[in-house]
This record gives C-alpha cells, structure tokens and sequence, in this order.
C-alpha cells in the first residue's frame, strides 16, 4: 500500500514540484494536493493572515478529504503558517487536524522538524520574501531554539513571481546568502521551484539545503507512516534518523 500525504497548497505557483517529487521519490509514494483559496496572492502580513485562515485550510481540507484516500496531511505555506506566530502557528494546527481527523503539520514545522532530524543548530535564511515577511520565519525559527546566523530576502511579493525563477537564479540566491557558520541553508517559500535541484544545490553549497517543498512532502510523508531513507532529494531524505515525527506541532 502506498504511504499517501495530502498537501494543502495556497493557489498557483511551484505546485508541480509535489508530482516531481513522487516521481524522484519512487513507488509506493502518492502526494495529492488541492488548492486552497488564495483571495490575494501577496507575501503582506493581512493577505498572509487570510490565506492561513481556519475557514480557508478547513474548506480545503474538506475538499481534500472528499477526492482523496490520505494518511496525513500538511497545509505546504510556509509563510501562511509562521505569519501566526509560535503559539497560533501551532493552534493552526491543531485546527485544521480537527478537521481532518489525521496527523497533520505545516511547513513552518516540517522547518524545525527537519533541523531536528539533522541535528542542524545554526542556520542561514535565504527568503524570497520581502524584509519583514522574512524576520517573521527567523522569529519562528529562533523560538525553535536554532540559531540563524544570516538571513536575507529577494523582496518578491507574488508567489506568482517567485514561481517563474529558474534553476540559475534558485542557485545563485542560495549560494550568495549562505554563511560558512550554518550547518544548514534554509529557503522558506513553497513558491519557489526547487524539487528538480536539491542534489544541485547541496553540490553547491557543500551541505544540507532544505527547502520548503522538500521538508512539507518529508514531513507528511513521515506523518504517514513512511521512514525509508531516499535518494535523489536532498540529505533530509537520506537520513535514516528522519525517523517518526510526533503527529502534533513543536
């Protein structure tokens, strides 16, 4: 039986890296997603606020449930979820999984899971948001107890925009905002295509890259019951401590 992660996705932008990664992760994996309502597609604090809003993650997580036979499901918004802060990004959570009756998380946790997975304590940021967009995901990441050692941000409004760089610039920005005292760089918008160049950017930069479709589809994937190490996707995948997740946030 295939292990089978439900993605929730905020409109349209880098969506086709969720069957990219079924693909370079093989059999016996299936990450159907539904679009949630994006009334605004803006990286601003109130449209952010409206995109991760309860009525929104339950009517998807409604419509998710009705087409889909799922083990788990993630709400894949990096910035949708983070926005809320600590506590409300965990009662985001708890919320949608009353929903959904099923282990759920959300990008911003599969964040600090993924650190934790990988022992990783000192990171770099590199966020396609604008500024202060970005020092929100740095205040969620310094709660988490990880020290971020640089961070930086592209100032791109639209996940529509940030959808439409390509591989050159993905691997430039991460390369020009890494630091030598990170263990690991982060890049946070699930906007941003980076499924195809995982392996790429790792050889660029010399460590673990972690990247928010990357650690959203590794998250639901361990929430649904799957363990195995893989290759093709990056050092979180092949570690065998990626281990079991705890089914709630933090």
């Amino acid at each position: 039986m295939p292990h089978t992660a439900g993605i929730l996705y905020p409109g349209h932008s880098a969506e086709d890296d969720y069957p990219a990664l079924e693909r370079l992760l093989g059999d016996g994996v299936r990450l159907p997603l539904v679009h949630t309502l994006m009334r605004e597609d803006a990286h601003r604090v109130d449209a952010l606020l409206d995109i991760g809003s309860e009525e929104v993650l339950a009517d998807g997580a409604r419509q998710l449930l009705g087409q889909h036979r799922v083990q788990s499901v993630i709400w894949a918004c990096t910035s949708g979820s983070f926005i809320f802060g600590w506590q409300g990004a965990r009662e985001q959570v708890e919320r949608l999984q009353a929903v959904t009756g099923l282990p759920t998380s959300s990008t911003s946790w599969a964040f600090v899971h993924a650190a934790a997975a990988l022992g990783v304590h000192r990171v770099a940021v590199a966020a396609t948001y604008p500024a202060d967009v970005a020092a929100k995901f740095v205040e969620f990441l310094k709660a988490a107890d990880l020290e971020v050692v640089r961070q930086s941000s592209r100032g791109i409004i639209t996940a529509a925009e940030v959808g439409r760089l390509q591989r050159e610039e993905v691997l430039a920005f991460a390369a020009a905002n890494d630091d030598d005292r990170a263990d690991a760089l982060l890049m946070p918008d699930t906007a941003l295509h980076t499924a195809a160049w995982l392996e790429d950017l790792e050889d660029r930069l010399g460590k673990p890259v972690l990247t928010a479709n990357q650690v959203s589809a590794w998250e639901a994937l361990r929430l649904a019951g799957d363990h195995r190490p893989h290759d093709g996707v990056g050092t979180l995948f092949r570690t065998a401590t990626a281990g079991e997740r705890e089914h709630s946030p933090g």
